[in-house]
């Protein structure tokens, strides 16, 4: 039988058209569908219309409230109240390539050398805002050259460098070389933490005045450590007139107009002074008497290299004017004999570390004080003493603290005959190698 057409004309329920059955319209107005002739569905079940689809979820009827509270699903007969399904997950949140990933990076640039990241922070943007973080530059001091403070303008004037990447990272001391008093002062007001943030200061071969020193630890609050070497435009008077009691270390070398004024400066200007080196050929056994009880608390370390001018009467000051030293170098000091090493032997009984290297009146009568005396000793530099023996090494090796020793360009030790190493675990098969190469008339008892 044919239906009637909407116009009252007959039409066939199925009219096969190039292939393909199309289904009469729906009565929804949702249009028609199509499939492929010779299928499953079209060979084995008459042709028939689809199913009434049910409105949208939005346009339906509310199910009733006895529903929603435990009863069944009106359109699946399901119950609501029971365990819901699992819900799709969605796809995983995008992660960050490995080459940009932070936290890798974090870990990462902990095994380079400064130098390689140096480097590396100019492979992109990511790694230099890694690399800028403050955590790895602790400890390091960037030196800059006068050179590079300024760059050359097309005009042919100059201007200061950016030193926004060095405030990024946070450091806490500069080296500046060759530098004179206008650079400091322009280091000064480009340099963001110049004021407050800088610890530390070391100039060297520069023409700083005493004008621009006192400028310099004036405008720097910071600053609690400072070094001057190779700076010979400044007197004992800009010491005078800049020392600040905030400074705790300093170390003065090869400035030609340090002597014993200098030494006075110190001593009275810097109370809480725990470090000082002293590198000055014009200083006398005098300077080391202006030391007080107030340095005899706070100093710890005191390094007088070179002063060729300190005798006997010289380490008498220092033993009573600095009982608390744990650190002492007298290297260079070449009027010092065994005498003073027995002084220091007696009375800073704290010693850790001791110096004697390019001391040639130093013999084995000196070691036989150090051994007998400085029980806390753990470093013993005696470089370049000449007149030091096996015998006075025999000494040493009763010191059960001891743990460096330093005996560099002493030839006269070619003749050592015995030396015993037992129950030593810092001793290296590469150590006992070494001996047996370099003193072979030596017996090495492991």
């Amino acid at each position: 039988m044919s239906s009637p057409g909407v116009d009252g004309d007959p039409k066939p329920p199925c009219l096969p058209r190039n292939g393909l059955v199309k289904l009469p319209g729906q009565p929804n107005g949702l249009g028609a569908a199509s499939i492929t002739k010779g299928t499953p569905a079209a060979k084995n079940r008459p042709c028939q219309p689809p199913p009434p689809t049910l409105p949208p979820p939005s346009l339906a009827a509310p199910p009733p409230r006895a529903a929603l509270a435990g009863g069944l699903c009106p359109q699946a007969g399901l119950p609501l109240g029971g365990p819901a399904l699992a819900p799709v997950p969605g796809p995983p949140a995008e992660r960050p390539p490995l080459a940009t990933d932070e936290k890798i990076l974090n870990g990462l640039f902990w095994y380079f050398s400064a130098c390689e990241k140096c480097v590396l922070a100019q492979v992109c943007k990511a790694w230099r805002r890694v690399l800028y973080q403050p955590k790895f530059w602790a400890g390091l001091t960037p030196v800059l050259h006068a050179k590079e403070l300024y760059t050359v303008l097309p005009g042919g004037e100059k201007e200061f460098v950016n030193l926004q990447g060095f405030a990024a990272r946070g450091f806490e001391g500069f080296c500046l070389v060759g530098v004179s008093d206008l650079d400091i002062c322009e280091f000064i007001d480009n340099y963001a933490l110049s004021k407050k943030g800088v610890k530390a200061m070391s100039l060297k071969r520069s023409t700083i005045t005493d004008a621009g020193l006192e400028v310099m630890l004036e405008q720097m609050q910071g600053v609690v450590r400072l070094e001057l070497s190779g700076c010979n435009d400044f007197t004992e008077a800009g010491l005078w007139s800049s020392l600040s009691a905030r400074i705790t270390s300093l170390s003065v070398s090869d400035c030609i107009n340090v002597a014993d004024d200098a030494i006075a400066a110190i001593s009275q200007l810097l109370p809480n002074l725990a470090e000082l080196s002293l590198q000055a050929y014009h200083v006398t056994d005098t300077a080391l008497a202006y030391f007080t009880a107030r340095q005899g608390h706070s100093t710890h370390t005191l390094r007088l290299l070179s002063c060729w001018e300190i005798t006997n009467h010289g380490v008498v000051n220092v033993v009573h004017s600095l009982p608390n030293l744990t650190a002492l170098s007298l290297s260079g000091c070449s009027k010092v004999t065994d005498d003073g090493v027995e002084l220091v032997a007696e009375n800073l009984r704290k010693l850790r570390s001791l110096d004697l290297s390019w001391c040639p009146r130093i013999t084995d009568m000196a070691l036989e004080y150090v051994a007998c005396d400085l029980h806390r000793l753990e470093e013993l530099v005696l470089d370049r003493c000449v007149r030091i023996t096996d015998t006075g090494l025999s000494y040493l090796s009763t010191m059960s603290s001891l743990r460096s020793l330093y005996l560099r360009w002493c030839c006269q030790l070619q003749d050592l005959e015995e030396l015993e190493l037992t129950n030593c675990p810092g001793a290296t098969p590469e150590l006992f190698k070494y001996f047996s190469q370099h003193l072979p008339r030596c017996l090495v008892v492991e």
